[in-house]
């Protein structure tokens, strides 16, 4: 049996086949148009999918560590290159080397030493550096104008100590100075009175040493 043409509400009578033929290309548009986004969001998804695979996949692992600073290597080759005795700080394994070669202050070349906690949670820092025919006034230019509180003997030798503001300073708390022959030596930091006097011991020999190289 032949199906009836399609009442449309709207005009209150069958379709005509244009009509028909208009509304079924409109459905199919609007159907193929629903297609392509869906299609669209399945392929960003895909995409994505892939991506996190692939980052997934890529092997991170950690920076290899930092080869270790010989300070008694650098300092034999300042002291070849400079013509001169060079200090060489014995730390105990509570503090790892950051830094070591020669800086310029004001005017003076120093053998300088930098230091920092091996524990990555401590805070503090120590510098020790051997400032080269050093002027009187040089550690004060190191240490910000700051002038020596009183003096303090270590193993024989005695040394200017300093108590600084760590605001005025640059994050320097302490320091201990003293004359190695015509050089100057100057310990200087962040850290605790113990750790600045077992520093001090560690060049004592040295200074001795220099000191009498410059009789």
């Amino acid at each position: 049996m032949a199906r009836e043409p399609r009442i449309v509400a709207e005009l209150g009578r069958p379709e005509t086949p244009d009509e028909t033929a208009d509304r079924k290309a409109e459905s199919s548009r609007i159907y193929r148009s629903s297609q392509n986004v869906r299609n669209l969001i399945a392929a960003l998804l895909a995409t994505l999918a892939v991506v996190v695979v692939i980052i997934a996949a890529v092997p991170r692992g950690t920076p290899p560590p930092r080869e270790a600073i010989d300070v008694a290597s650098v300092a034999e080759g300042v002291a070849t290159s400079e013509g001169r005795t060079v200090i060489t700080p014995e730390m105990s394994d509570a503090w790892i080397v950051n830094r070591a070669g020669v800086e310029g202050d004001g005017g003076v070349r120093a053998f300088t030493v930098v230091y920092a906690p091996a524990d990555e949670n401590a805070r503090g820092f120590l510098r020790v550096a051997q400032g080269f025919d050093a002027d009187e006034a040089w550690e004060a230019r190191v240490l910000s104008g700051s002038a020596p509180q009183d003096t303090v003997t270590i193993d024989g030798i005695t040394w200017e100590r300093y108590e600084l503001d760590p605001d005025r300073t640059g994050n320097i708390s302490v320091a201990l100075a003293t004359d190695a022959g015509a050089d100057t030596v100057l310990i200087y930091g962040a850290a605790g009175a113990d750790a600045l006097e077992d520093t001090a011991r560690s060049v004592t020999d040295q200074i001795t040493a220099l000191r009498e190289e410059a009789e």
